[in-house]
């Protein structure tokens, strides 16, 4: 009886639903330790903030995820993310021209809410354009639309940093504090907008789960299974734009970010199946972001950041990947 018992654990594992109720559990472990935890003062006080941090990463976590996992789909590549397209290079384009034009006063003065629509709006409308340009007509190509994706985010960053060098030193730390991702202490009104397009975009890709499993085959095999490829191509391409411009306008650019939880997923949930993939990355990326963030208060101190440790981690698993696809 017990050799069974000791043979099921094994086939038990390798459910993907097993997994994914095993990493919750760990999720949820991380998020009591630092919700409940090494409280110094009012524990009210601090749930509160605490629980308005534990948000914004559930939100970035599903954001950042999802779309790294769709957008790996689309494009049938698993190093690209969707930062190739110039959105973090945008975000900080939109962020040094709104202080070189108006001065870190008029910035930080600003409604943040109006920031974060015109932040968002902006973003959305730049990839809608593009992808309506270069995928639509005849000449559709999802490489050409990377290649013109990458051009445009050295341009952005290029001109990003001539108008950095033209600021005042005041200015200047207030865009490079606004480059930074923080994930603590977001803005409850900012929070609750971005969640509710994140929520909304993932309403979207629910219907879409098996339609995303054809096209894991590749466009031929997803045309002649009946999938109407660029309709579904251009829908999820706006369904991505939307989550990266959300997360980006709340939290900063992570570039690394979603490269790391969504080639974790496809290893640990050992499935194509999307419906497998997607929760993995999101529970990944919570365990990413609330571990980190542990790591970062408790044991460092806050001695650095979170972002500068996920992007320091992400550009080594990024030279992994591509020195390890270089030498398949």
């Amino acid at each position: 009886m017990s050799t069974d018992v000791l043979a099921e654990k094994p086939r038990l594992w390798r459910r993907p639903g097993a997994r994914i109720l095993a990493l919750a559990g760990v999720v949820a472990l991380l998020a009591a330790l630092y919700l409940f935890t090494d409280v110094p003062g009012s524990f009210l006080f601090a749930a509160k903030v605490r629980g308005l941090t534990i948000a914004a990463m559930a939100v970035v976590a599903v954001a950042v995820g999802a779309s790294t996992v769709v957008f790996h789909t689309i494009t049938q590549n698993r190093i690209l993310t969707p930062s190739i397209m110039g959105f973090d290079a945008f975000y900080g384009l939109i962020t040094t021209l709104m202080v070189f034009l108006f001065g870190a006063a008029g910035f930080l003065s600003a409604d943040s809410l109006l920031l974060w629509i015109l932040q968002v709006v902006v973003m959305v409308a730049f990839s809608v354009f593009l992808f309506t340009w270069l995928f639509a007509g005849k000449r559709r190509s999802i490489h050409l639309m990377l290649l013109v994706g990458i051009v445009l985010g050295t341009f952005f960053r290029s001109f990003t940093e001539w108008m950095q060098r033209m600021l005042d030193p005041l200015d200047f730390q207030v865009v490079t504090d606004a480059m930074f991702a923080s994930l603590t202490r977001p803005d409850p009104t900012l929070l609750t907008f971005t969640a509710v397009l994140v929520m909304g975009a993932c309403a979207v890709l629910v219907p879409l789960l098996s339609q995303l499993d054809v096209l894991t085959l590749g466009e031929p095999v997803a045309v002649g299974l009946g999938v109407n490829h660029r309709r579904l191509v251009m829908m999820l391409f706006l369904v991505v734009s939307v989550m990266v411009a959300a997360s980006t306008a709340l939290v900063g650019p992570i570039m690394f970010f979603g490269l790391i939880v969504a080639n974790l997923a496809y290893s640990y949930a050992g499935s194509f199946r999307h419906h497998w993939t997607l929760p993995t990355a999101v529970l990944l990326g919570l365990l990413c972001l609330l571990g980190g963030q542990l790591v970062i208060e408790r044991m460092l101190g806050w001695n650095g950041t979170l972002s500068t440790v996920i992007e320091f981690a992400g550009g080594a698993f990024f030279l992994y990947l591509v020195l390890r696809k270089g030498a398949r």
